[in-house]
């Protein structure tokens, strides 16, 4: 059977009123582990590429009428230069909503040999993360590797029990043949929590799906960028690292980019902790009280009136670019599914690592009460 490797089913659709949807204290939390030995860089970059679909799938999301705020958190396990007294254990990213910071962790991984032990880092994720209690939450661990579940000093049963009993469900994504996954016990992993077991060949190159709407889309990335102003000591820094995100997106294809361009869209992409747009858009901080060495340049010596109006004129830039990236978005998103309904009928099959997520996210999101707009 031919195979279409890396076009994700599931690329996300963001409806043209998402920006401006009701926000709420629901919460999406998802923990990725990584396998980092040697044989894992295939799967390392297929999750730099697919790692905007899955957020903007996930944007997609909506708990009674409101859009449930996504924390990500990352893990590297199995490196023979990791501690061995923490089991080659690795907390990269604590649950997070700065989804620049995840694409960073994500193209800072690198490989190496070692031991990988399953059980041991889903117990480091359980106990190092602040996962909710609310039981409606959407509570998702993903772990991918090659090697037998069974390994290390941990017995992946009772930390999958575990996880059940807390309402997280522990997916595991085997890197290799189907029926091998389930002999090294990756099935049983995902199964005695609730979660989901995939395999996927993470050798595949990845094939990107062009289309007509990509140059828009990123010109209006270029303008929304321009609406970013960052205040306080990180204010510079996570500026400079927005840029150099769009950048590392862009490296993998243009259809990442594109996707980032659409993440970024969406009310997920908040940067309240160090841009003065966000910040004062979501009562993070009062403008009358920074100090103007707090603030940008364009705002020193400014009365507060000149500073609220200037932040609510870029505000209302910042609308206006995100509702043209989310309209082509959607435009975008009905060519991909045409398309892929063509070669589906040639045979091609989808099967790589943002795919499985995103196929897990829905159908776990949909039995706890979710809807997708």
């Amino acid at each position: 059977m031919k195979r279409l490797v890396g076009i994700t089913l599931f690329i996300g659709i963001i409806i043209s009123n998402s920006v401006f949807a009701q926000s709420s204290t629901k919460k999406v939390q998802v923990a990725i582990l990584f396998d980092t030995s040697n044989s894992m860089d295939g799967l390392i970059d297929q999750a730099k590429t697919r790692i905007w679909g899955i957020v903007n799938e996930i944007n997609t999301l909506r708990y009674q009428g409101q859009v449930p705020k996504l924390e990500i958190a990352i893990y590297e396990y199995g490196k023979s230069t990791l501690s061995i007294e923490n089991h080659y254990v690795l907390r990269l990213l604590n649950l997070s909503n700065e989804l620049d910071e995840v694409s960073k962790q994500l193209f800072a991984l690198r490989t190496n040999g070692g031991d990988e032990f399953c059980g041991a880092v889903i117990k480091h994720s359980l106990d190092e993360l602040e996962w909710s209690n609310d039981t409606t939450d959407l509570k998702m661990i993903y772990i991918a590797g090659n090697e037998p579940f069974t390994q290390g000093p941990i017995k992946y049963q009772e930390v999958c029990i575990e996880a059940k009993k807390r309402g997280i469900f522990v997916n595991t994504i085997y890197c290799g043949p189907y029926d091998q996954g389930v002999k090294e016990s990756w099935m049983d992993g995902a199964t005695c929590s609730g979660g989901s077991f995939f395999n996927i060949n993470s050798d595949a190159k990845i094939v990107s799906l062009p289309t007509p709407y990509d140059d828009q889309i990123n010109k209006y990335n270029d303008s929304l960028n321009t609406t970013y102003y960052g205040y306080g000591v990180k204010g510079e820094s996570k500026k400079t690292l927005q840029s150099s995100q769009d950048a590392n997106a862009e490296t993998q294809s243009i259809s990442s980019k594109t996707e980032r361009v659409a993440a970024k869209a969406s009310r997920n992409y908040d940067n309240s902790s160090w841009d003065l747009v966000d910040a004062v858009n979501n009562k993070q901080v009062d403008i009358a009280t920074l100090k103007d060495d707090d603030l940008p340049k364009e705002l020193k010596g400014k009365t507060i009136e000149e500073k609220r109006n200037f932040v609510e004129s870029k505000n209302d830039e910042r609308k206006e670019y995100q509702g043209e990236i989310q309209r082509l978005s959607s435009e975008r998103q009905k060519f991909i599914e045409i398309e892929l309904a063509k070669r589906a009928k040639e045979g091609n099959e989808v099967d790589d690592f943002g795919t499985k997520v995103n196929e897990s996210i829905q159908k776990t999101a949909l039995e706890l009460g979710y809807v997708r707009k």
